[in-house]
């Protein structure tokens, strides 16, 4: 078994250290009610409780993102202070991580400047309005869903219109902030569902279905993600994925947990050593893959020879292709992990009953237009024309928050063409493909303290089929497994007969759990993305049916 650091964190697991009890982010409430004193005034705190407070609000703006003693580049560009580097700067910095600690206080209530002012001495008003302005239209602080925040939309809406392409997350994000600052605003959706990538389906038998996740399923990070807030505002519980996570060997049996510790370690060594050596080796590191270096190294280093051994390396090589959605043999050996230093912080987690919860809130109040498909955009000095079918919506500003294959395959034409900087980064971007079966089953046959449990393959080549499992029986209403499916295994799962892959996933089960006897079930297989089959299945035989949703 294994856990993640509770520090800066590689992108070499998705796993992180956690409790044993649902994830209660009141917790943080209460964290923050006793390091701050409640309510707080401006008087009657000695120098000693005004230091604590500023380094207990440092740590919670440093979960969220923001760094301790430093400007992000964003706030540099908007010009908060004059005197960069100096006392204004320090002075900045402490209020506005004071603003940050008070909304995180309590998500549900607008925060407004006043209240920030009845905290922070009057000297320091100029930089209250600097930070609090930066955080509120940079959707810092002040966003969500809380019921609160209708009575700060303006009464009168602005002159000003856009046209929002996408009913995604960052579709309906960009629509509510943007409603909440007074634009006309109309979302436009091809499909005929909102949510993009998010999508909760209902699967099992009648009076007895589980909520599965068709697309994105876990919360990675609770502290400075925004979705957190928004279960928090919306009173939703939230499950912390649990640390316990038994490997089992491909016959079966479970991982000697000495040969577990020692390749674990061998492994953090070896993306250790592609870290110094592509320092050394400078810009000739730019064409170079992670594959190849970790093979070179691998060899040099003369580890993980034994079968168990190479196993177990290939089983962390099959969940760092899952945590970058690609193959090794693929990924840049200089800038495989150029994102780490923005991964959010905490916790990952299960929401309870699915994430159509959030999309179901985000979408309130926000008018959206199903069924429009997207596909010309005339932009210029006199405002926007967006072409849907035989429809034109006109608006003076246009945003579009299409997926990077919509654009790389040119779908939406626009008029002129985007610039040629635009083009080139949606060229140079990629992105890569995961795959996932989900299974429904009578009952939890794998243990109720399980949230996750992986398995070990024979072969390199097949590393990533269903290298992890995870367990979804605490928020789904259901006994859901869900086997994820990365690197090459992830591109072949595309083209193999769905009742092979059921066969295999199974046969993989049973080696694991003796007790395997179910007499029978439905189950479900998901391809992401992919087509969705139903297979009612007898233990010990072979597929009976088909049914295509």
């Amino acid at each position: 078994m294994r856990t993640l650091s509770d520090g800066l964190v590689r992108k070499r697991s998705l796993r992180r250290k956690v409790s044993t009890k649902n994830y209660d982010e009141n917790l943080m409430d209460e964290y923050i009610e006793k390091h701050l004193g409640g309510p707080l005034k401006k008087r009657n705190r000695t120098k000693e409780d005004l230091e604590k407070e500023t380094e207990t609000e440092a740590m919670i703006a440093l979960s969220l993102g923001f760094p301790i003693d430093a400007l992000l580049d964003e706030e540099i560009r908007a010009g908060v202070v004059e005197d960069l580097g100096g006392k204004e700067q320090n002075d900045y910095i402490v209020v506005r991580n004071h603003i940050l600690a008070r909304w995180r206080d309590n998500v549900r209530v607008w925060l407004s400047k006043g209240q920030i002012r009845e905290t922070v001495s009057s000297e320091f008003e100029h930089l209250i309005s600097a930070a609090y302005d930066f955080l509120l239209y940079n959707g810092y602080i002040n966003f969500g869903v809380s019921s609160a925040f209708t009575s700060h939309i303006p009464e009168e809406a602005s002159e000003v219109s856009v046209v929002i392409i996408g009913a995604g997350l960052s579709g309906l994000a960009a629509a509510r902030q943007l409603l909440s600052f007074g634009f006309k605003v109309v979302v436009l959706e091809g499909r005929d569902r909102p949510g993009g990538r998010v999508y909760t389906q209902k699967m099992g038998k009648k009076g007895q279905l589980a909520a599965i996740e068709l697309g994105g399923s876990v919360i990675t990070g609770i502290h400075a993600n925004p979705l957190g807030v928004l279960a928090r505002q919306l009173s939703i519980p939230l499950h912390k994925v649990r640390d316990k996570c038994p490997l089992y060997k491909p016959g079966g049996t479970l991982v000697d947990q000495a040969i577990d510790s020692r390749v674990e370690f061998t492994f953090n060594r070896l993306l250790d050593k592609v870290t110094e050596l592509r320092k050394i080796m400078g810009g000739f590191a730019n064409d170079i893959t992670l594959g190849s270096v970790l093979d070179t190294l691998r060899e040099l280093y003369s580890v993980a020879k034994s079968d168990d051994e190479s196993q177990l390396l290939d089983w962390h090589y099959a969940n760092l292709e899952y945590a970058n959605a690609g193959c090794l043999s693929e990924l840049s050996a200089a800038y495989w992990d150029q994102d780490d230093p923005y991964e959010m912080g905490g916790d990952h987690c299960f929401l309870a009953g699915g994430n159509w919860r959030l999309i179901k809130a985000l979408c309130e109040e926000v008018p959206i237009l199903y069924g429009k498909t997207v596909h010309t955009i005339r932009y210029g000095n006199d405002g926007v024309e967006v072409i849907a079918g035989d429809q034109v919506f006109q608006a003076d500003i246009a945003l579009c928050t299409v997926p990077l294959g919509v654009l790389k395959r040119k779908t939406i034409k626009f008029e002129p063409e985007l610039p040629e900087s635009k083009l080139e980064a949606i060229n140079r971007l990629g992105f890569g493909l995961l795959n996932k079966v989900a299974m429904v089953f009578p009952h939890v046959f794998w243990g109720d303290d399980l949230d996750t449990f992986g398995c070990l393959r024979n072969h390199t080549h097949d590393r990533g089929e269903f290298f992890l499992f995870y367990s979804y029986h605490t928020v789904s209403g259901g006994a859901v497994l869900v086997a994820l499916v990365a690197g090459e295994a992830a591109q072949d799962f595309e083209c193999i007969d769905p009742a092979i892959l059921l066969h295999r996933v199974l046969t993989l089960l049973r080696g694991i759990v003796n007790s395997f006897s179910l007499k029978r079930h439905d189950l479900y297989l998901i391809s992401f993305p992919g087509k969705l089959i139903m297979l009612p299945f007898v233990c010990g035989s072979s597929h009976k049916t088909f049914r295509y949703f």
